[in-house]
């Protein structure tokens, strides 16, 4: 017990500081970092978030589980709430579908952005906290460009965008996070009307979309298989296919930024051939987290510009 209580008091010592300094109220507090207790702590201003990961028939994990929960309701009495989520194995968009109707909801800021959390309905609260550091180098890198958002989720990375001064469009298949993503905005104060939202699948709009961008940020989920496409997708078998129609949008002096989540994903080796491929990986973790696969991370340029 006074392991997992010393380590959480001293994770939290260290990013409360960088957190008030940097203006960032939702970051991560322990990150499974003692194996024997393979769990994950995220706070959002006031409200705790603790995810379970671990192995429902090991024995010692619901013992370790339960300390765990007392040692960060010793520490933190005064938090508003604390929220326990279970990561089933998700399949398709499932990781998006609601869990509960509770909505819970907070604002948190980041840096000069401001976004909607809901820490009660989804697996997820709507913004990914591993993405932070990248969002902050959009931000300093996107005035007077045309960022292109896909997978575009809640839309954070377009916020960061518009804040910085670029002019952004976005793109997801959900109806329900395009119109998060402008709620987004209005919190932020950034006229809808001068940027552009689509609700659409990736793929299929992609050649459609009219002159070519700056910047292009391509989130995609690991494995979709939505009903709203006509076949599976995922990332690794797809990539270049999605990667090749970015590209082609992509101004010749521009940047790909393609980040995902699939611990054992490798770049194609067509893709480091036809494009410069750099691994910014190690540049795009954040200080507050411990796992260092969380995401992998490509900066992608045409190879005469690279």
């Amino acid at each position: 017990m006074d392991a997992i209580v010393n380590r959480l008091k001293k994770n939290y010592d260290r990013i409360a500081h960088w957190s008030q300094r940097n203006h960032v109220e939702a970051f991560r507090i322990y990150d499974r970092d003692i194996p024997e207790y393979p769990f994950i702590l995220d706070l959002y201003k006031d409200i705790g978030v603790i995810y379970d990961k671990s192995n429902p028939f090991i024995a010692r994990d619901k013992e370790h589980f339960a300390k765990f929960q007392t040692a960060v309701k010793k520490l933190w009495p005064n938090w508003k709430h604390t929220f326990v989520k279970q990561r089933r194995r998700q399949e398709g968009q499932d990781q998006y579908e609601r869990l509960d109707q509770k909505e819970f909801k907070s604002v948190v800021s980041e840096g000069k952005a401001l976004f909607h959390v809901n820490l009660s309905d989804y697996v997820d609260t709507g913004l990914f906290l591993d993405h932070r550091s990248l969002r902050y180098k959009v931000f300093k890198t996107s005035k007077l460009k045309h960022v292109l958002n896909l997978f575009c989720y809640t839309g954070s990375f377009s916020v960061q965008a518009a804040l910085g001064g670029g002019k952004t469009t976005s793109i997801d298949m959900s109806k329900t996070y395009i119109e998060w993503a402008q709620e987004n905005f209005k919190l932020n104060q950034i006229p809808l009307s001068e940027h552009t939202f689509h609700i659409a699948n990736v793929l299929d709009i992609l050649p459609t979309l009219p002159g070519q961008y700056d910047l292009i940020i391509l989130d995609p989920p690991t494995f979709s298989n939505s009903k709203k496409m006509i076949d599976s997708f995922e990332v690794e078998r797809d990539q270049d296919q999605l990667i090749d129609a970015c590209m082609k949008v992509l101004k010749k002096n521009g940047i790909l930024y393609f980040s995902c989540n699939k611990r054992t994903f490798k770049i194609s080796p067509n893709i480091m051939e036809k494009y410069q491929v750099k691994n910014i990986t190690k540049d795009t973790i954040p200080i507050d987290f411990h796992d260092q696969k969380i995401h992998h991370c490509f900066e992608i340029v045409f190879k005469s510009f690279g």
